[in-house]
């Protein structure tokens, strides 16, 4: 398998937090405000009323100016951004009517949106923008990264999360993709730990330690020559199935961000294109945010 090519800086410049102004989608503006403030970005934060109903008679539609919903939305989305203007970010803010998944990819092109950053509740959630469907939804339509911060993820507490310590799940038999440069421009960026783990369920225990030597060898041919220079890249082997064993992997080596590339369309044990069940999986449990890219 080739080595990735070496790696560019990755560039952000609006960074978009859709907010149903509940607790759990503020749980999510920490973090945003860390990306801003490495990279010099600018928030926008969104909220999404409910479509309006389909009637069998048409009527002449309320003025925005009248619409009482629209007008205590607003309200609400500019005391929301103004409490994100405290912490010195500039933050702009977009209403909308209509389903969240579907207007997602259209703000993010009409924004020129490069990370999406989103609290949830995860598979038992009350709230409709933060329910895990609905997280689930906006991260497999969004055409950028997406961060999600689940139930059980620590470190947005605080204005200082930091990320030393990174998780990438790998499917050797996949070619490095966009997901391994984001992991790998992240981790230069932050000087940050980045554990490359590759899931092998199923091995029988006489053939475990010639596989996971050939795993590991894989693994750190994966890395630039020089990403010794500017992060500390590790490989693990584990023997689990993969959303376990990238739950207890993060939980055990107390990892502040996993990231992962999704492909919808495979089915595989475990990848960087990791298929949506696994990436649903380990969104909600999750003990630190995860970053995904689908590919």
């Amino acid at each position: 398998m080739p080595t990735l090519e070496p790696v560019a800086r990755i560039s952000l410049r609006n960074i978009l937090i859709p907010t149903d102004f509940s607790q759990t989608s503020r749980s999510a503006v920490p973090f945003a405000l860390a990306f801003a403030r490495w990279y010099g970005a600018g928030l926008v934060a969104a909220h999404f009323l409910e479509p309006e109903a389909r009637l069998q008679v048409v009527f002449d539609r309320v003025p925005e100016q009248d619409d009482q919903d629209w007008v205590d939305a607003q309200q609400k989305l500019l005391a929301f951004s103004q409490s994100i203007l405290a912490d010195d970010t500039p933050c702009r803010t977009l209403l909308n009517r209509g389903e969240i998944a579907t207007l997602i990819p259209r703000l993010i092109e009409e924004n020129s949106i490069d990370l999406v950053v989103l609290g949830t509740h995860g598979r038992r959630g009350v709230s409709k923008l933060v329910r895990g469907s609905v997280a689930e939804r906006i991260y497999r339509s969004a055409t950028c990264p997406v961060l999600t911060v689940g139930p059980k993820a620590h470190g947005g507490t605080a204005k200082g999360w930091r990320i030393p310590r990174m998780l990438f799940p790998v499917d050797l038999a996949e070619s490095p993709d966009p997901a391994l440069h984001y992991a790998l421009s992240l981790a230069e960026e932050n000087q940050s730990s980045l554990l490359l783990l590759y899931a092998y369920p199923l091995v029988p225990w006489q053939y475990r330690v010639l596989s996971a030597e050939r795993a590991v060898h894989s693994l750190n041919d994966l890395l630039p020559e020089d990403a010794k220079l500017w992060c500390q890249p590790d490989c693990m082997v584990r023997w689990e199935q993969p959303a376990e064993a990238i739950l207890k992997v993060a939980q055990e080596r107390e990892i502040d961000l996993i990231v992962m590339g999704v492909h919808k369309t495979r089915a595989a044990s475990i990848s960087s294109h990791l298929p949506w069940p696994i990436a649903s999986e380990v969104v909600s449990r999750a003990s630190c945010p995860v970053l995904t890219l689908r590919v």
